[in-house]
């Protein structure tokens, strides 16, 4: 059975909190990845940044619907939705728009249970993880090359 540290690429480039977006923008079109694991200053993983989340962060601001009752102002949508939402259209760095819940497998996952997660769940980037530091990434095309080998 085709293991997750089998088909992981090793040589993982990652990415700090203060990366800066455009430094970001320039790896992805240097490396022709998906995303990039975000690592904390010793080095353990602390989240990963997509293409998705650079582009996110580029698309238009939505302003929420409000009523002015007195001299209050009531949001009809959550606040904090659009707090986080100024934060990724104004980002700078990574830090503003990077996902910090990020899916991880072991790299003694078999690659069924890899591809069926990967699938399930959208996922393009997948660290592989032991005691929250990273040993490699797969993504789609390592899931091909190990479908391959059976």
């Amino acid at each position: 059975m085709i293991k997750a540290k089998d088909i992981m690429t090793k040589e993982v480039i990652t990415v700090s909190e203060n990366t800066s977006i455009k430094e970001l923008s320039e790896l992805f079109i240097k490396h022709r990845v998906n995303g990039f694991p975000v690592v904390d200053d010793s080095g353990l993983l602390a989240g990963i940044v997509t293409e998705k989340n650079l582009i996110e962060q580029s698309k238009n601001l939505h302003i929420p619907t409000v009523i002015a009752l007195f001299d209050a102002v009531i949001y009809l949508e959550s606040d904090k939705k659009f707090e986080d939402e100024v934060k990724r259209y104004n980002a700078t760095q990574v830090k503003d728009i990077y996902t910090s819940k990020v899916k991880t497998v072991s790299p003694d996952a078999d690659i069924q249970d890899v591809a069926s997660l990967m699938a399930e769940k959208g996922i393009h980037s997948l660290p592989v993880v032991e005691n929250n530091k990273i040993l490699g990434i797969i993504g789609k095309l390592d899931i091909i090359k190990g479908m391959a080998q059976t």
